[in-house]
């Protein structure tokens, strides 16, 4: 009897509130026709609770969108076919004038701004469409189309479009570490367009530099400010740099100085990937007054006309490419475990 009674608390304790089942993914759709629970993204974050799923169907959503800290774990997914199908979009550079005085500055700009930790966004496009040629009085020409500064953030088949700073891929702090996937991705622009301190990994990514109309320099494509203590910054895996800029006119990089940090010695390793003739045999440069020597930038085992190997191109030896792969960089963290 005694071991029968033990057997019914045993299944009765499994009904009950210690055995609940986890709760599903709170849904809220948003879509421009008003036919979803919002017309609007930023009114679905501030909605959605912590862990919740933000399905928007196929429109253009302009404006600017903040995930607060206080909303971990969303996930953003687009509705349509592909990508272009929903737009994240707005069109404020750096020296944009803010209202009540001032500009918004590089950060300020960005379209989609996320410091919620463990975000996900699918199968839609974040922009900034600052027409450059339109404002010829703004000379502050940053403008940001996602900024990231959580840890844990995930990109999968999403479109990053702009020109100057398009991707910026940064921390909470200089000592803070925050990592973020980016697979199947479209980033395109032209200086500095992927750029920040987080530790960032782009596997199997479309890498579009924009013509900027020079012969001889038309951009950037990153500008890393890893931290020194940070082993890994970004981390370019089987991805495709492409262009139709001039040959030998953009440049694979520059190491950024923050407010002229000197611990910040940007890291950039390109590896397993396929470069177009637009990146020339010299594919590192310096900014301002910071040699790219004194950088940690780095190949391995590229193809392609961009992919030359000369003394103006470190090479990693095979033994230090085992050592930097996605799963290094990610330290633990696989962002297929969530779902």
């Amino acid at each position: 009897m005694k071991r029968r009674s033990l057997l019914a608390l045993a299944v009765a304790g499994m009904t009950g509130p210690a055995a609940a089942q986890p709760r599903r993914r709170v849904r809220l759709v948003v879509a421009a026709d008003g036919t979803g629970d919002h017309t609007g993204v930023q009114a679905a974050v501030d909605a959605v609770p912590a862990g919740g799923l933000v399905d928007i169907r196929p429109g253009t959503y302009r404006g600017q969108v903040v995930v607060p800290a206080d909303k971990p774990d969303l996930l953003f997914r687009g509705l349509g076919a592909s990508p272009a199908d929903v737009v994240i979009v707005d069109d404020r550079a750096n020296g944009t004038p803010r209202p009540g005085g001032g500009t918004w500055g590089t950060s300020g700009s960005a379209s989609v701004t996320v410091d919620g930790p463990g975000f996900q966004a699918r199968n839609l496009t974040f922009a900034n469409d600052f027409d450059e040629a339109a404002h010829p009085e703004i000379t502050g020409r940053q403008a940001v189309a996602v900024l990231t500064r959580a840890d844990r953030v995930a990109f999968e088949a999403v479109r990053f479009l702009g020109n100057q700073d398009t991707l910026y891929l940064n921390s909470p702090a200089a000592d803070v570490h925050a990592r973020v996937s980016l697979r199947g991705c479209h980033v395109e622009g032209d200086v500095d367009f992927i750029f920040g301190r987080a530790t960032a990994v782009l596997e199997r990514c479309r890498i579009h530099s924009l013509s900027r109309g020079s012969t001889t320099n038309n951009g950037y494509v990153t500008a890393p400010s890893t931290d020194l203590g940070n082993p890994y910054g970004f981390l370019f895996a089987a991805c495709a740099f492409t262009s139709d800029a001039p040959p030998a006119s953009v440049f694979l990089g520059r190491p950024w100085h923050p407010s002229q940090d000197p611990d910040a010695v940007g890291q950039c390793v390109v590896r397993n990937s396929l470069l177009g003739a637009h990146i020339g045999p010299a594919p590192w440069s310096d900014f301002g007054t910071w040699p790219w020597r004194d950088a940690r930038f780095a190949e391995y085992r590229n193809a392609g006309p961009g992919a030359t190997v000369t003394p103006d191109r470190p090479q990693l030896t095979a033994e230090e490419a085992a050592a930097l792969t996605p799963a290094a960089y990610l330290a633990g963290w696989s962002p297929r475990s969530r779902r």
